[in-house]
């Protein structure tokens, strides 16, 4: 597993943790293959907005025509959609969901899948720790007296605030290791990543999830440039390079999966790289200003990282900075490098870099970002230039320090002693400076012969619905016909073991990765699944019946989930249009109808008409339960014990029950009060 390590250098299983699984949408990159396309392209994804597009996703008009106005960002596409359903959300409480919440579990899901573990399985200890930025959906949710009064004031927080970015993806995934959302301001994900690492060490989890997510806004929007200021005059960012002048905010989202080194190579799991050190630091008050960046302790976070890894600075090849663009951030981190790489002083061998060249800054996802990106380089064995790089600045004194500026796509070769590695930064405002150093994964023995006639193996696929089944199938088939794809029994063995089961299936039967790939494109084009012959195995899935797994394999990075979900839109810090939802009436004679409108509303159902539709069916739950007696004594003088949201009745039945209901005891201040105990 490790015959390109020399013996001198052992890969120190013990200490080392493996990336396992990644996940990640970007400007520009639905998926992590078109991200590793537009990296190796030296492509700058970020977009320029028409004045027309801007006004109509609620640009104010005034702002956008103002001379400083940029209108550019590094915008994340269908940011608003969301698989509510395959998450248990219901339609009112997905359009409440913070957009940020719902991508992070999406994320998470395809991490876990391109791991080759099944996103629902309970099996090992899994820890998350993850971080997001502030948005205007939650400052807008949050400030909003109608959201509140329809599904409570509760429920909206913890929909909508960051703080609970790890808790719904424990929750929802059914994760019981640590769950901690992080915030250090731009830092955040890679820090996340350094507790992630520290938790592993621990003992305190199995595997981990770690990273972060930032999507200020849905929807299309620009900046206003200040002289002086952090961002850019003319929407590009250019770090390091002489005609740098900010940089420019972006949106997006990354998540890697963790695993320590020697539990990784004992189960064969699809290791991606792997990470050696890390450490964390803050400049404390040695810098000239709060928000700006330290060079003492920058340096001391490379230094400290490496060491942990029990290797030197200059054992490095590249460099993954955090690179702003700022003037004064790119010097200051230039200088720490340096300092710390000095060890390659004069050499001009490491090469550097920084993502945000082509995706602009993504907050609280940047680190995370950067961390794919050298893992990206280093599976690939190539070195990626920064976007529509120049000459290096001349203030930066690159020709008398161990680094150059990489320019164009180059091969990354492996070193006469010892293995890739790269570094990579993350600053935040506040001065906390993140290192964590990376190296490339021990080479993993190919599992059989070249791809050809064999024992046929039987890949079981499952959906939610048959649009996505079919989805599947085409992703399938796709990777099944690259030049890397796994063998087929691998395949075969990650669909089986790696997978969520769901509802609707299918299964095909094949010798070969070719006849697979043929097979699957009968239902990606729409067709019937023709599934090669029948199988026992394969009729048992299809029958919802158990199925036992005696085939051999193992765990291989495939195509994950294709989640198609609607758009569910996010809140926005403008006023409402006149009229909105109609007053509800008071008691009447149609009282039980009103009562029955509210628990459709509460419930985010269409209507309450269903005679067999129960409170839980309809996704009822305690929290519903809070805001429904609320409002049933705000709105209509019903003083209702919550012990009535408890039983198994219908939403007829209890809207009878809630109108019988005359005299209950003080159950809302009840709960509340144990609430505020916990």
């Amino acid at each position: 597993m490790t015959e390109n390590a020399s013996a001198a250098e052992p890969l120190a299983a013990d200490s080392a943790i493996a990336v396992v699984g990644m996940s990640g949408r970007f400007p520009g990159a639905p998926d992590l293959d078109t991200y590793w396309s537009n990296l190796l392209g030296g492509l700058c994804s970020v977009t320029d907005f028409t004045e027309a597009e801007l006004i109509a996703d609620g640009a104010d008009p005034q702002e956008v025509r103002g001379r400083d106005y940029v209108p550019s960002k590094g915008h994340l596409a269908d940011a608003d959609r969301f698989d509510a359903e395959l998450f248990g959300f219901n339609r009112t409480e997905a359009a409440a969901l913070d957009p940020q919440h719902r991508l992070l579990l999406q994320t998470a899901w395809s991490a876990l899948e391109n791991a080759g573990r099944n996103p629902l399985d309970k099996a090992a200890r899994t820890g998350v720790y993850v971080g997001g930025g502030v948005t205007e959906h939650m400052l807008a949710a949050q400030t909003d007296p109608r959201l509140a009064a329809s599904i409570g004031a509760l429920q909206v927080r913890i929909l909508t605030d960051r703080e609970f970015l790890a808790p719904w993806v424990s929750y929802r995934l059914g994760l019981e290791g640590p769950s901690l959302t992080v915030q250090t301001a731009c830092s955040t994900s890679l820090t996340a990543v350094h507790l992630a690492v520290q938790s592993l060490l621990l003992g305190e989890c199995d595997t981990a999830l770690a990273g972060g997510v930032a999507v200020d806004t849905p929807g299309k929007r620009g900046y206003v440039h200040h002289q002086g200021g952090i961002f850019s005059p003319d929407g590009r960012c250019r770090p390091f390079d002489e005609r740098a002048g900010g940089t420019v905010p972006g949106n997006g989202v990354g998540v890697v999966v963790l695993r320590r080194l020697s539990d990784a190579l004992a189960d064969n799991d699809p290791i991606r790289a792997v990470i050696r050190g890390s450490a964390v630091t803050n400049d404390g008050a040695t810098k000239v200003g709060f928000t700006a960046p330290g060079v003492d302790q920058q340096t001391a976070a490379i230094v400290e990282a490496w060491a942990a890894a029990g290797l030197e600075p200059a054992d490095a090849q590249y460099l993954e900075a955090h690179g702003t663009a700022t003037a004064l951030g790119d010097r200051i981190e230039a200088a720490a490098a340096t300092a710390a790489f000095k060890g390659a002083l004069g050499t001009g061998r490491i090469g550097i870099g920084s993502v945000k060249s082509n995706i602009g800054h993504l907050d609280a996802a940047a680190g995370v970002a950067a961390l794919i990106k050298s893992v990206l380089m280093l599976e690939h064995a190539t070195l990626v230039p920064n976007a529509d790089a120049g000459r290096p600045h001349p203030e930066l004194g690159f020709e008398d320090s161990p680094f150059h500026l990489v320019e164009r796509a180059t091969s990354w070769p492996e070193p006469e002693l010892g293995r890739r590695r790269a570094g990579v930064s993350s600053v935040g405002i506040g001065g906390t400076n993140v290192h964590v150093v990376l190296e490339e994964a021990p080479r993993r023995t190919a599992a059989e012969a070249p791809d050809g006639p064999s024992t046929p193996e039987v890949l079981l696929l499952s959906a939610r619905t048959p649009e996505d089944l079919a989805a599947v199938a085409g992703r399938l088939a796709q990777a099944l016909r690259g030049d890397e794809a796994p063998s087929l029994a691998d395949t075969a063995y990650t669909l089986f073991l790696g997978r969520a089961p769901m509802a609707v299936r299918g299964y095909v039967r094949a010798g070969s990765r070719a006849e697979a790939a043929e097979l699957l494109a009968g239902p990606a084009s729409g067709g019937a699944v023709d599934a090669g012959g029948p199988d026992p195995l394969g009729e048992a899935w299809l029958a919802g019946e158990p199925v036992l797994w005696e085939r051999g394999g193992r765990r291989a990075a495939l195509p994950s989930y294709p989640f198609a979900g609607e758009s569910h839109g996010a809140y926005r810090l403008v006023p409402r249009a006149a009229g909105g939802e109609p007053e509800r009436s008071g008691p009447s004679a149609g009282l039980e109808q009103d009562i029955r409108a509210l628990l459709a509303e509460a419930l985010g159902l269409a209507d309450a008409d269903d005679p067999e539709m129960t409170y839980f069916a309809a996704g009822g739950d305690s929290l519903t339960a809070v805001h429904l007696v609320g409002c049933l004594r705000d709105d209509f003088d019903l003083d209702v014990p919550i012990t009535l949201f408890l039983e198994q009745l219908t939403l007829h039945e209890m809207a009878r029950r809630i109108i019988a209901v005359r005299d209950g005891d003080d159950s809302l201040d009840a709960l509340l009060a144990e609430f505020e105990a916990e």
